[in-house]
């Protein structure tokens, strides 16, 4: 049987570019190649699509690409796949078809609906989930909000643009400090990897940690600071979803911010965490309704503030496409659980596959 052509497309315009490199290599050598012919895809920092060996030196090494080599995405669903630049004849583009393609990119431009739409164009089936759940999942404020009308437990919040900021902010500080106090957590409301994120300790810290988070977003969340245990929980699947047994993170820092996750390497991760059955079973019940609520599929990690002593759950945040070297918590939590990293993969391709044929089902054409 001929093998299904598989794009791994890996790198993006986001800051967790090198994180996007590192869980591509490991997804690498876990794919099936007696069922899958891998395709690298890589995409540089500034955007441009790359395809084959060439592409994957390039990002891991950080040189210009070639003219040569550039690939471009075919939104035509008649004729799924990419046109990629010849390296002989640059002037000559050849078609590659794609069956199914692993888009492992975190963060803007890649978390966050923009290239799922680019895949619902072209008809092909990918990992992970759709356009609504990916910019969903990205928006912090409509996650908070979707949640809430779910009845999920999350942090009282505020947010606001840098219109209503600006001029305002002797207001907004007073509403801050009246209605969620201090400390408390200024974030850009679309952003990943803890980049822009500021605790903030006293009313006078609060509007440099404002203008912090609006270098990267027009709008801002700010919530309460909430003490617990940083706990996060793995699910898989699609209509039907399994979570798996939970982790701790333990920040090496004051909080779970970016240098701590890629910098320092000092925090812990402990896979899995015995919080009891019951608090074990709460989580993993918040983190279907969690997936269920966005609308997911395939991956996506739940992460949580969790209080064992007073029995308190509080879900932080949703992420569509974490982390995925073998190393990341997502992979170790399922391990954990019982299933491998390889088998992990294969089912994640297996659920791209199914959801694409059952939503191509319902596709309905207007006759002429």
């Amino acid at each position: 049987m001929e093998r299904k052509k598989l794009a791994l497309i890996f790198g993006g315009r986001s800051g967790e570019h090198v994180v996007s490199l590192r869980s591509a290599a490991s997804i690498m050598e876990a794919v099936d190649l007696e069922s899958y012919e891998i395709m690298p895809v890589g995409i540089t920092r500034d955007g441009a699509w790359l395809a084959g060996p060439d592409a994957w030196l390039s990002l891991w090494e950080q040189r210009l690409p070639r003219e040569a080599g550039r690939a471009v995405l075919l939104t035509d669903p008649g004729h799924p796949g990419l046109l990629i630049q010849s390296d002989q004849h640059p002037g000559e583009w050849r078609h590659q078809p794609v069956d199914v393609a692993f888009p492992v990119l975190h963060g803007t431009y890649g978390e966050d609906g923009t290239i799922q739409g680019l895949f619902e164009l072209a008809g092909i089936p990918y990992v992970g989930s759709g356009v609504l759940a990916s910019a969903t999942g990205m928006d912090k404020v409509f996650m908070k909000a979707i949640f809430q009308q779910c009845g999920l437990p999350v942090a009282p919040y505020l947010f606001f643009y840098r219109y209503q900021w600006h001029g305002l902010e002797a207001s907004w500080q007073e509403r801050v400090a009246t209605e969620l106090g201090f400390p408390c957590f200024v974030k850009p409301a679309n952003l990943g990897s803890s980049v822009g994120i500021t605790k903030v300790f006293a009313p006078a810290e609060l509007p440099a940690a404002v203008e912090e988070a609006l270098l990267y977003d027009e709008k801002v969340l700010v919530e309460e600071f909430v003490a617990g245990r940083e706990i996060e929980c793995a699910v898989l699947g699609d209509i039907e979803a399994s979570a798996s047994r939970p982790g701790e993170v333990i920040p090496c820092n004051e909080f779970y911010d970016y240098r701590a996750k890629y910098i320092d390497d000092r925090s812990n991760l402990v896979v899995p965490v015995d919080l009891g059955a019951a608090l074990e079973e709460s989580i993993k019940d918040y983190s279907i309704r969690a997936f269920r609520a966005v609308e997911a599929s395939g991956l996506a990690r739940v992460d949580f503030f969790v209080n064992p002593d007073k029995d308190t759950v509080i879900i932080n945040e949703i992420n569509t496409m974490p982390g995925f070297t073998s190393i990341s918590m997502y992979p170790k939590m399922w391990e954990a659980s019982g299933v491998g990293y390889r088998e992990l993969v294969g089912r994640l391709i297996d659920i791209a596959f199914s959801r694409h044929n059952r939503r191509q089902a319902l596709l309905f054409t207007p006759p002429e």
